[in-house]
């Protein structure tokens, strides 16, 4: 696997992840109308402009073929003064999680944070999501909860906080 910083070039095969693989993590988390209607054009814009405002990380098999992606920055609220980063997201096409990839993306996005001079950070993940495993694996303490809307379904999101992101690095 490698894993680099991505180019605006990228943003395709981006969305292609993103889509892909909010269906097979989300089916029956999220409602299907909501997920039937994402399509690889509408991500594909959304990326190409957080590929302006973000780092965002690709992991591409031996064939150059996108197969996963983390983006990160600065925490987007300022409501946690003891966190200054944020990974706003992780994203594996199903058939190659499992394999160590969440791993690489995450010490990336966290070794880029640290460059930046931040050296604290959280995540936002679905409470129903399996991830949560990983992050609590990956030493996540839980720091707060909210309720989102999507298509008319309220869930539940966990956020993950390291106040000391070195230990990932």
């Amino acid at each position: 696997m490698n894993i680099r910083k991505a180019a605006l070039s990228d943003a395709r095969g981006i969305a292609e992840v993103h889509v892909d693989s909010w269906i097979t993590t989300y089916r029956n988390i999220i409602p299907d109308e909501y997920l039937n209607q994402l399509t690889y054009e509408a991500r594909e814009q959304l990326w190409i402009n957080n590929l302006k405002s973000c780092d965002v990380f690709v992991a591409e098999d031996e064939n150059g073929k996108i197969v996963g992606f983390a983006d990160n920055g600065e925490e987007r609220t300022g409501n946690y003064e003891k966190l200054k980063g944020e990974v706003y997201s992780i994203y594996i096409l199903e058939e190659h999680q499992g394999k160590g990839l969440g791993n690489l993306l995450l010490k990336k996005a966290v070794r880029d944070l640290l460059d930046k001079g931040i050296h604290s950070m959280l995540i936002w993940v679905l409470a129903e999501n399996r991830a949560c495993g990983f992050y609590e694996k990956m030493g996540g303490r839980i720091a707060d909860t909210k309720s989102v809307k999507i298509s008319d379904k309220q869930l539940r999101e966990v956020a993950y906080a390291w106040e000391d992101i070195h230990q990932l690095s």
